[in-house]
């Protein structure tokens, strides 16, 4: 079997899947290249193989993540990939290098390390991985997801610390690591955890800011504002507000992500008692969720907003203005208009509703719903809504009536009512 051949199984490809990944590579690389069915068949039957093209040759590199010579080709000296001086004009505008022929030999594009190599599958295996932390998250809780979130870290810091790979792949690597520490100042907010929260916080924005990704920095403020107002540092969640619009504004992010940044602005003011603030940040949060269908594209993190989350808010900005009755009609909107396949947020709001109804003096309705919780929250390992679940029961407690102390004990059977 040839290299290329090898290569390509190892890296779970047909050769019809590999004409769609070398299609998606070339298109992400900004180049004009393509190959067929018949042309790999080709490069793993014949020996030595026909020499791909300068520009298919980019793509094959960045997809393995080696050399061309490394493939099974005889790849002629000019054509060997090494890096090139920028300050050497013609050189990059020829493509072509000039350096003894026993240093080029084999030469890796980044570096000349022991370790194995990384390409696009392999970024793409580990995006894969990262992107499934958000399902965990959501439907079963952060804990397990934390657990599932040391595993990649390692992976990424072994991969960064000890491969060998393109720079185009190590940046990569290193965005991933960058959303992967936003993931951690996520779990440590769900987590009760606020100070390994805000490292998690300190360690993503300088990470994305080594790979210069304003909107992954405004991903990880949007989180710092959660922590900052949960430790009683509402200054730095306001200027995280003020610094996300700054972001923002030069990337030129669209309605969505401009609205996640009303709403945490939004929290901002709530916490402090602005209700004036408050409001106009919601009147904005209102303006972009009616132009967020013209957005071309959302980032993933960003794509949990929708009117649900301002219609939370707007009940937590009359929970803070002592008007629960006000509150309850947006609560229900909320909890109607939340996406169910995020089991997790559907339950917190949920229980925010038992609360509220029950601070609304609306017993029956309350128990009702958080007995509705407790049918369906069994696999959600979040501390914050077990926390929650316990102040509806501290709550509840004080209320004598049968349906309460049935709703109590329910709870406790539940092993969360610790109403001490």
């Amino acid at each position: 079997m040839s290299e290329l051949a090898q290569l390509r199984r190892a890296a779970g490809y047909t050769q019809e899947t590999f004409v769609t990944v070398f299609a998606r590579e070339a298109a992400r690389l900004g180049v004009s290249a393509s190959i067929s069915v018949r042309q790999v068949r080709r490069w793993e039957r014949e020996s030595p193989p026909p020499l791909p093209h300068p520009v298919q040759q980019a793509v094959l590199e960045a997809v393995f993540g080696m050399p061309l010579a490394e493939m099974g080709f005889e790849v002629p000296l000019y054509r060997m990939t090494v890096a090139s001086p920028i300050g050497d004009a013609e050189g990059v505008k020829r493509r072509t290098f000039v350096a003894d022929a026993g240093l080029l030999a084999g030469a890796a594009l980044v570096g000349t390390r022991a370790g194995p190599r990384m390409g696009a599958a392999d970024v793409a295996r580990v995006r894969a991985a990262l992107d499934d932390l958000y399902r965990t998250d959501h439907t079963s809780g952060s804990m397990p997801a934390m657990a599932r979130a040391d595993a990649i870290e390692g992976e990424i810091t072994t991969a960064l610390g000890t491969a060998s790979y393109t720079s185009r792949v190590g940046r990569d690597l290193q965005t991933i690591l960058a959303e992967l520490h936003g993931h951690r100042a996520w779990y440590g907010y769900d987590g009760g955890r606020i100070g390994r929260g805000r490292t998690a916080c300190m360690e993503a924005l300088s990470a994305a800011q080594l790979v210069d990704d304003p909107l992954l920095q405004v991903s990880v403020l949007e989180t710092l504002v959660l922590l900052a107002i949960k430790s009683q540092r509402t200054w730095e969640a306001a200027s995280a507000v003020e610094h996300a619009y700054r972001l923002a504004g030069r990337a030129g992010a669209g309605h969505t992500v401009h609205l996640v940044i009303s709403l945490r602005e939004a929290n901002v003011a709530i916490h402090t008692g602005n209700l004036s603030a408050a409001r106009r940040a919601l009147s904005r949060a209102v303006s972009h969720q009616g132009r967020a269908d013209t957005d071309p594209d959302v980032p993933q993190w960003a794509r949990f907003a929708g009117p649900f989350e301002i219609d939370y808010a707007t009940a937590n900005l009359y929970v803070r203005a002592g008007q629960p009755k006000h509150a309850v009609p947006f609560l229900h909107a909320a909890v109607r208009g939340i996406d169910r396949d995020l089991a997790r947020n559907s339950a917190s709001y949920r229980v925010r509703l038992a609360c509220v109804l029950l601070a609304a003096g609306e017993v029956d309705e309350a128990c009702e719903e958080m007995r509705a919780v407790l049918d369906t929250y069994g696999g959600i390992a979040s501390p914050r809504l077990s926390g929650r679940i316990r102040q509806f029961a501290r709550a509840v407690a004080r209320v004598d009536t049968a349906g309460a102390r049935e709703c109590g004990e329910r709870i406790r059977e539940n092993d969360l009512g610790d109403v001490t």
